[in-house]
């Protein structure tokens, strides 16, 4: 008998994680909700599941620094990633009286990416900043005098009834997210690779780093930068780029940046998402 595939997300369930995980996984796997990004990264690494879901970026409130952080002392492996279009919805109980509530609950990110919305039809109303939208949606299954904005899949699970769909102010709103294994993933011709560069405090660091992707012409897609937490002002870089560490070019890459940084680690490379 085979042991189902164990897929650990940011929970509780109902996330734009767990959506992020069906849209990866499709039905064959076992779900495992965390309390937080961190204990996703933890529980892939000691093995208790096989992969893990989390989100890096958001395409209108941008970085998730709680992901980026995590690499920076874990050794996991991105192996994938997800867009999800962000959908968000207000909700409320079947017994909740939607013309007269007093507050309405959800992750301080989604408030924020529904900030016009809000202002616009509910300028007075109390705001609950919640751990996750699924803990507002759990919430407001709990208190009728609260509504909740969160997904669809949120709605479903905790029996809410959606009052107003699609209530975020950019309806280009998607959210990225990355697939975490101990193990690496193979080539497929279409990759990405994501790497952590640690570079000295020196002037031109950053120009040093860029000329060799100029140089070689691969495709630089992102670039953040974090604090190194190995000492006060020294920062890391996260760069993501096209291609796959197998690739020619890429181990050329490789080759001249060692000449001009302090440090690389590679996360992954991992097949290029077409969400």
């Amino acid at each position: 008998m085979n042991t189902p595939v164990k897929v650990g997300f940011l929970g509780p369930k109902g996330t734009f994680s767990q959506v992020a995980v069906m849209k990866y996984f499709g039905s064959t796997f076992e779900l495992l909700d965390c309390t937080t990004i961190d204990d996703v990264f933890l529980k892939v690494e000691d093995g208790s599941i096989n992969f893990g879901v989390v989100p890096v970026e958001n395409s209108t409130e941008g970085a998730v620094n709680n992901t980026q952080d995590c690499f920076i002392d874990s050794e996991v492996r991105i192996v994938g990633e997800e867009v999800v279009p962000i959908e968000h919805n207000l909700m409320f109980s079947a017994t909740a009286d939607t013309e007269n509530f007093n507050a309405i609950a959800s992750h301080k990110q989604s408030l924020a990416q529904c900030r016009k919305w809000l202002q616009e039809n509910y300028p007075a109303v109390r705001f609950i900043e919640c751990t996750s939208n699924a803990e507002a949606a759990r919430l407001a299954k709990n208190d009728a005098s609260i509504g909740a904005i969160a997904s669809e899949l949120a709605a479903s699970i905790y029996g809410l009834e959606i009052k107003k769909h699609n209530i975020q102010d950019q309806y280009h709103n998607r959210t990225r997210f990355l697939v975490l294994s101990k193990f690496k993933a193979a080539p497929t011709g279409n990759d990405k690779t994501s790497v952590l560069i640690y570079t000295e405090n020196k002037p031109g660091a950053l120009f040093r780093i860029l000329e060799p992707f100029e140089k070689l012409q691969i495709n630089l897609t992102k670039i953040e930068t974090r604090p190194s937490k190995n000492q006060a002002w020294a920062y890391v870089f996260f760069i993501d780029f096209e291609g796959h560490t197998e690739d020619t070019q890429v181990q050329g890459l490789f080759k001249r940046l060692d000449t001009c940084t302090a440090e690389i680690k590679i996360l992954g490379s991992y097949p290029i998402s077409h969400s």
